[in-house]
């Protein structure tokens, strides 16, 4: 498994400038690393109805086609709902998800599993959606099927389902069609998922998808058992395999060689892989290199790759910078029929790495079982249901091409065990995958699943299984828990509803878990009891992820709109919502009373800070604590058991990369030193020097307290002030122009300017080298340019921020702001007087000893 950091955040953080800490496991699993992650919560839908009959099958496919020209999934001329699809756009990027909105999905088979896919699928923001089911809803379709309702039982599952799926995303057409599914039906489909088909109708699909250039996902729940199948055609195209920002190094050296070498500098380790193919820039001397054709590469060390013959170039001088290239990536897949004899699996967990291939038969023997028997599966925990079953494992196996040499009489029992269960838990797990395929299969990023992924969490079962559960005690109840029961039986489903938890946070974790905990039928008993806490209020890029909120939720606060929909899915749940946030200021809330009646805590928080401060309320009052991030495409969940377990806490991530000072001002070379220099530059002009004149003007010991700091420090805080209060204070905003204009020629001129008078391009140190060289990268000063779209925006935000700042009257009127940034005189911008070099090599030494930035 990949190495992600502990505790990344809820979805709800922004990590594009500031990732979120803590290590993490991933929970899913990428093909060509065996690390494919688990789908991301995406976001929201829209409507269209379908009809029963073949004969409308044409004019379901043609209202498909008309609605989805209508929607455009946030886009007006190609454009993207950036508000919506924020969060989506950081981990897809813009060509993926125009990619992604061209493509129309059917999804077939509504149970649990079905709806968690159309869900995901719906949020993402595909063209259309079609949910297709022949069949109706029953009592236990309840237990997993969050989006049907008591009042729905005997109507079709697809009809019951296509308005509470349309209000996800307005952008996303979807149309509920009950009719057969025929090859012309199939053909306006750029994917197709099936869940609940037999194998003789998944095999007749499977044949005409495949010839037709059709994408082909099929996955299955069955119990504590899932399966996942991909088949996207014979050449189909990954244009970036991870997702991965592609990493850059600063050479030392290129080797003039048939198999030359090349070195990077050793401030840090390269990080490629064998086979990656990479580009070079800024190379002196063998100039011949840059911009040339990407370059595939073998790793001989942590510092060293060898990149093939560079005999016909020139020496290499210094300098350079090497960049890894996403190549595309051609895929051949089998079609359904062909992978059933010659299977190529997807390993998930390491430990049972020989139960793939058996489960493989496993789920063939399930279908003929039900040919045998009417369409029924074994019965839960029937020992004599399961002895049949084995017999047709053991022949189906015997027969097969894809025979397995092991096959475990007590796995394939199992199986047959719970073969009769819909697990909620089991069908986001395998729905988040299956949607994530669905994802891949439409933009061509991240390497899909090759081809058959099988799964199992028979952990959850009591060590004692075979002795606590039987036929009797997991019988049917007439409840709509009856396909958990199923599992774990009639005591376990009465522990569950009497249970008191406390879960932390209702963003896209809190909302997934929530739906999970209604299904279950956690607090829904006569002594339990579900408190949810979140202070935020809904936001519209909150939407396409967090699927308990609607458009018309926002500005109202999560967790009462998180807890009521919770009630609707199932109205038996006894749930509190309240708007804390959790720390030392709300233990009079969170008190030992309140603590001790818990039976658990979840978290589904966005910053490290309050993970901890839960972990310690839990470590104090011995509660078991369930733990959860994500980021990006990765994730984590750890499991924090009392006397069993380590706490949060107890583990750290390794220290950050820290930044010298002297680098961040002077020699940056890598963009999370200019992310860094960013932020001081934003903080030390907006937030410190207000903060800094705020206390002046409202603490009366504030000059006691500045008067008494040690060296300079009273000195530079009287400076602050008097700048904030006299010399930069506007009166108008066309002051607050010129401010901004200053701000520009100082930073991106000036200081410049006057470090390559210090340092000049040609300069060489004392023992000859060049100075400009290895990790130093010559600057060179910007002009203005009142043409240059991106200085505008500069000096137009800056000065807006400054007005905010004096509460003057800003302007958004470009071509004023244009006019204003024109008549700054050139006297005002005369360049600062240039300081002796010594001058500045003394600063450079102090600072690089006293201070650093962690990164």
């Amino acid at each position: 498994m990949s190495s992600v950091t502990k505790n990344s955040a809820d979805s709800e953080v922004d990590n594009r400038v500031s990732p979120p800490h803590k290590k993490l496991r991933t929970t899913a699993f990428n093909d060509s690393t065996n690390t494919h992650t688990a789908a991301n919560h995406l976001g929201k839908s829209a409507v269209t109805s379908g009809d029963s009959s073949l004969a409308a099958a044409t004019s379901d496919s043609a209202t498909v086609a008309r609605s989805a020209s209508m929607a455009k999934n946030g886009a007006v001329d190609d454009e993207i709902d950036e508000g919506l699809y924020s969060r989506q756009l950081y981990v897809l990027g813009h060509e993926a998800m125009k990619r992604m909105q061209a493509s129309n999905v059917l999804i077939s088979g509504l149970r649990g599993l079905g709806v968690e896919i159309a869900k995901n699928v719906i949020l993402g923001g595909v063209k259309s959606v079609t949910i297709h089911d022949e069949g109706v809803a029953s009592m236990a379709d309840l237990s997993s099927q969050f989006f049907l309702r008591e009042d729905d039982i005997g109507r079709n599952r697809a009809e019951a389902c296509q308005p509470r799926l349309a209000e996800l995303n307005s952008y996303v057409p979807v149309t509920a069609y009950t009719g057969r599914l025929s090859e012309e039906y199939l053909e306006q489909f750029q994917v197709v998922v099936l869940t609940e088909t037999e194998l003789e109708e998944r095999l007749r699909i499977g044949d005409f998808t495949h010839a037709h250039g059709i994408k082909l996902i099929v996955a299955s729940s069955r119990g504590l058992f899932g399966q996942v199948f991909c088949d996207f055609g014979d050449k189909f195209v990954v244009m970036d395999a991870t997702g991965e920002t592609p990493i850059s190094n600063m050479i030392a050296e290129i080797e003039k060689n048939a198999d030359a070498v090349v070195t990077c500098l050793d401030e840090m380790r390269h990080g490629y892989e064998d086979g990656d193919w990479v580009t070079f820039s800024e190379v002196q001397g063998m100039t011949e290199i840059n911009g040339s054709q990407p370059r595939q590469i073998k790793v001989l060390g942590p510092y060293t790759f060898s990149i093939g013959d560079t005999t016909a170039y020139s020496e290499y001088t210094r300098g350079g910078i090497v960049m890894q290239v996403n190549m595309p990536q051609t895929f051949a897949f089998k079609s359904l029929r062909e992978s059933l004899v010659s299977p190529d699996f997807l390993i998930s967990d390491f430990a049972k790495f020989d139960r793939p291939g058996q489960l493989h038969i496993g789920f063939q023997a399930l279908d003929s079982y039900k040919r045998i028997h009417a369409g029924h599966l074994p019965k839960p925990w029937s020992k004599t249901d399961a002895e049949e079953f084995v017999r047709i494992v053991t022949e189906m196996n015997d027969a097969s091409p894809a025979k397995v040499d092991e096959l475990s009489e007590d796995l394939m029992k199992h199986l047959a065990y719970c073969a009769q269960g819909d697990l909620v838990a089991m069908a986001a797990v395998i729905g988040g995958i299956a949607a994530q395929e669905v994802m891949k299969a439409c933009t061509g990023k991240f390497t899909p699943v090759r081809q058959w992924l099988y799964m199992d969490a028979l952990e959850c079962l009591p060590e004692n299984s075979a002795v606590v559960l039987s036929e009797e005690v997991c019988k049917p109840m007439g409840t709509r828990y009856d396909s958990q029961v199923a599992v774990f039986g009639a005591d376990f489903q009465k522990k569950l509803g009497n249970l008191k938890y406390f879960i932390v946070g209702s963003g896209a974790i809190g909302c997934e878990m929530l739906k999970n905990w209604a299904m279950m039928g956690i607090g829904a008993g006569d002594t339990g009891e579900v408190i949810i806490t979140d202070m935020d209020i809904i936001e519209k890029s909150n939407l396409n992820r967090q699927f308990l909120f609607r458009s018309w939720d926002v500005g109202k606060l999560k967790a009462d709109v998180a807890s009521k929909a919770a009630k609707v899915m199932n109205p038996a749940i006894r749930i509190t919502s309240h708007q804390n946030r959790v720390g030392a200021e709300t233990e009079h809330v969170y008190d030992d009373v309140f603590f001790e009646r818990l039976d658990g805590v979840a978290n589904a928080l966005d910053n490290v800070d309050a993970r901890m401060y839960m972990d310690r309320r839990c470590v104090y009052y011995r509660l078991p604590l369930l733990e959860s991030g994500t980021l990006g495409t990765k994730a984590n969940v750890q499991v924090v058991i009392p006397h069993l377990t380590e706490s949060y806490s107890s583990s750290q991530d390794p220290p950050e990369k820290s930044i010298p000072i002297c680098t961040l001002k002077n020699f940056p070379n890598a963009i999370e030193h200019t992310l860094q220099w960013a932020r001081d530059l934003f903080e030390g002009t907006y937030k410190q020097p207000a903060d800094t004149v705020n206390a002046y003007l409202t603490d009366s010991k504030f000059m006691e307290r500045t008067l008494k700091q040690q060296g300079m420090q009273p000195l530079e805080t009287l400076d602050i002030i008097r700048r904030s209060l006299l010399e930069e204070r506007p009166e108008t905003f066309e002051d607050c122009i010129k401010w901004a204009r200053t701000v520009f020629q100082e930073n991106f001129y000036n200081t410049v300017a006057q470090l390559l008078f210090n340092f000049a391009p040609d300069q060489v140190t004392s023992s000859g080298a060049p100075f400009w060289s290895g990790p130093k990268r010559c600057p060179h000063p910007i002009e203005f340019d009142l043409k240059n779209p991106l200085h505008m925006d500069f000096v137009a935000s800056a000065a807006i921020l400054h007005a905010v700042n004096y509460r003057v009257k800003p302007s958004t009127d470009r071509a004023h702001i244009t006019m204003l940034a024109s008549q700054v005189t050139k006297r005002r911008l005369r360049a600062t007087q240039v300081k002796k070099p010594l001058a500045l090599l003394v600063r450079i030494k102090c600072e690089c000893s006293t201070t650093r930035y962690a990164w």
